[in-house]
This record gives C-alpha cells, sequence and structure tokens, in this order.
C-alpha cells in the first residue's frame, strides 16, 4: 500500500533532484550503488553499538536513492533489463544491512537472543517474500497480490520505530520499547505477506494448468 500512494508522491518530489544530477552527468547506477553503500554503512556502523538515531539518519538520506535512480532513468530515455536488476539486487543487500544490524546489536550489546532472532527472520523472511514475486513472475505468473507487508512497509516501519528508540540516549524514557515493538510487527506481517502470495501464486498456477489443458482439448476436438 505504502509502495503504491508513497512512491508516486516521492517521485514527483524527487523529480527536480533526478534532474540535477543528470545535469552533472551523474548516472542513474552510480546513484543506485552510492545509495546502497550509504545505506549499508549507516546500518553496519552505528546499529551494531546501539546508535539507532543516527544510524537511521544516514540510512535515510541514502535510501532515497532507490527513487532517484529510476526517476533519472525515466528522464534520460534509458531504462533497461541491467538497471532493473541492479536495482533489485541492492535492494536486498540494503535491507539485509538494516535487519543484519538490528541482529548484530541484539546478539552483542543488546544482549536479547529473542529479539535477535527475530531480527533475523525478518531478513529472511523479507527477500523470500521478494524471491516469491520474482520467481512467480518469472514462470509466467501475474503473482496479482501485493502483501500486507512489503518492502515500504517493512523499510518505514522499521526504521522510524530505530530512529525514535534512538532518541532513548537523549533521555527520553520508554521510547526504546518501540524497536523491539516493530520488529514483531515485521516479523509477522512478513509471514502474513509470504502465505499471501504462496497462496497466489498456487491459484493462479493451477489456473494457468487448467486454461493449458483445456486449449490442448479444444485442439484435439478441433481436429
Amino acid at each position: 500500500m505504502l509502495n503504491k500512494y508513497a512512491r508516486a508522491f516521492f517521485t514527483r518530489v524527487l523529480t527536480p533532484f533526478a534532474a540535477f544530477l543528470i545535469r552533472r552527468g551523474v548516472s542513474p547506477d552510480t546513484v543506485t550503488l552510492i545509495g546502497t553503500a550509504g545505506v549499508v554503512a549507516g546500518a553496519l556502523v552505528f546499529y551494531p553499538v546501539g546508535e539507532f538515531f543516527w544510524g537511521t539518519v544516514v540510512i535515510t538520506l541514502f535510501v532515497f536513492s532507490d527513487l532517484v535512480d529510476g526517476n533519472m532513468a525515466r528522464q534520460l530515455g534509458r531504462s533497461s533489463r541491467w538497471g532493473a536488476f541492479l536495482d533489485s539486487t541492492l535492494d536486498r543487500v540494503a535491507d539485509g544491512a538494516i535487519f543484519g544490524g538490528f541482529a548484530l546489536w541484539y546478539a552483542g550489546g543488546g544482549d536479547d537472543i529473542a529479539l535477535c532472532a527475530v531480527s533475523i527472520f525478518c531478513l529472511a523472511s523479507g527477500q523470500v517474500v521478494s524471491y516469491t514475486k520474482a520467481r512467480g513472475e518469472s514462470i509466467g505468473l501475474p503473482v496479482a497480490v501485493n502483501g500486507l507487508v512489503e518492502r515500504a512497509e517493512r523499510l518505514v516501519i522499521s526504521l522510524v520505530a530505530a530512529g525514535l528508540a534512538g532518541l532513548h540516549a537523549f533521555g527520553v524514557p520508554g521510547i526504546q520499547y518501540l524497536l523491539p515493538v516493530a520488529l514483531w510487527i515485521v516479523a509477522v506481517g512478513s509471514l502474513v505477506t509470504l502465505i499471501q502470495r504462496v497462496v497466489t501464486v498456487r491459484r493462479e498456477s493451477a489456473e494457468a494448468e487448467a486454461a493449458e489443458r483445456q486449449d490442448v482439448q479444444g485442439s484435439e476436438a478441433a481436429k
């Protein structure tokens, strides 16, 4: 849901910045690589030591590159399979770094094995949710379902909660519990989304196979 509406809004907002980068001779692939590097650095440098506020600030500065590079490609009329592949692949790297950073914190200074496990589950389930759609589409199915918690929801819920939880270091009491709650929400939502997509692919696959059998029977009857 967020992916549908927020992407359209931020695309309009970031169009002038994308045009500026084009005038400077920056390529969309360069923006993709720099954006991913910034997100990975923010997540793996700050989150494992419990610096959730500053880590989220750094990540937020770079995470919008995912919209900027696509905007640049469209303005240049150079959308390509390679660009789409690179963007999608590095999205998975960035997501892995964010939830990996949470897992490292809870495995170390955060001293909470249960939340470490939840963070790892968020990391793995997010990758599998993306894979189910990509794999379904690769075998010719539309996978016509978005699901409860897509990538945009996972990032917004996790990053907002992490940023606010980081305010505990500035003396805001009780707010550190937002991150554990957010991780549980993302974990459950990702599981529900995975089930939704698997069920959809199973249904679409059965429908496609039934349609193929009818076509074969119709062809044989016409002979």
